[in-house]
């Protein structure tokens, strides 16, 4: 079986990308109680960070579940998928909720929030289903998923920690 499709070969990606999600979950969580009242004074910067917990924690969620030891290939697929599913669910709910904020136009609120919400929770749904049919790239696409979870992610840490204050 190709690397692809056996999540033991992945134990070290899954151990790296649970590290990184934690610590910037941590960072979060640092950016917030320190500008909690002002994150408070915009209606759109709460769902925002909440959002980013969501972005920071996907990626530490998916590599548990690849860390499971002697976990079968259906059950991981299965775990992939259905928390792609929930956790896309849960970014479009709260990204529709907070609304778009005053200086951000349609095209900017799609790409800086839409976007990161559907294609990252997307790759991991394509993880699930092409790891289950071992065919079309398996847990390859937990790559790109952890990459567009991180760097949106980063991107509201740095709306909330600096461009805040601005």
């Amino acid at each position: 079986m190709t690397p692809a499709y056996a999540a033991p070969a992945w134990a070290g990606f899954g151990t790296a990308v649970a590290t990184a999600a934690a610590t910037l979950t941590g960072l979060l969580f640092v950016a917030v109680s320190i500008n909690l009242q002002r994150i408070l004074q915009y209606p759109n910067l709460p769902g925002r960070a909440g959002q980013t917990l969501i972005l920071f924690t996907t990626p530490l969620v998916f590599s548990i579940f690849v860390l499971v030891p002697g976990q079968s290939r259906p059950v991981l697929a299965g775990e992939l998928i259905g928390t792609g599913l929930v956790i896309g669910a849960a970014l479009l709910i709260i990204d529709a909720r907070a609304g778009r904020a005053v200086v951000e136009t349609r095209r900017t609120w799609l790409l800086s929030r839409i976007f990161p919400s559907i294609s990252s929770c997307l790759c991991l749904v394509l993880a699930g289903c092409t790891l289950l049919a071992q065919a079309g790239g398996g847990l390859y696409w937990l790559v790109p998923g952890a990459l567009i979870a991180i760097i949106a992610g980063l991107s509201n840490a740095w709306v909330l920690l600096i461009e805040i204050l601005r």
